[in-house]
């Protein structure tokens, strides 16, 4: 089988439990080669409250992925706490709950957010 659709079955497999709503949006993680990206989205109305990547992180000489993404979380919920959002619901995608995208959510929760 195509490592796409697998990828994609894994994708819909978790989101089909997972639903973000103006009151507790989805923190949905991506994650490519080079950056790590989070953005809190309303299923309700379609419409993404907050996304963040490495690329909005100022100090970001001489530190690693992990490192990165875990700032990235911290400054998803420094901006969330902004919009007066306190919990939300985690979406790690297709991916596992280890490296880049657990750093995210210790970040996040390291900022403040619950879930």
């Amino acid at each position: 089988m195509d490592k796409n659709i697998q990828k994609l079955r894994r994708k819909e497999r978790t989101r089909k439990k997972i639903k973000g709503t103006k009151d507790r949006p989805r923190l949905s993680v991506f994650k490519s080669n080079r950056f790590s990206y989070a953005q809190l989205i309303n299923d309700e109305t379609g419409e993404t409250i907050v996304g963040v990547s490495e690329k909005h992180i100022s100090q970001k000489v001489n530190l690693k992925k992990k490192e990165l993404a875990k700032k990235v979380g911290i400054l998803l919920a420094k901006k969330a706490q902004d919009m007066k959002i306190k919990k939300v619901v985690f979406d790690r995608g297709s991916y596992t709950y280890q490296g880049r995208v657990k750093e995210i959510a210790e970040g996040a929760r390291e900022g403040g957010l619950k879930f």
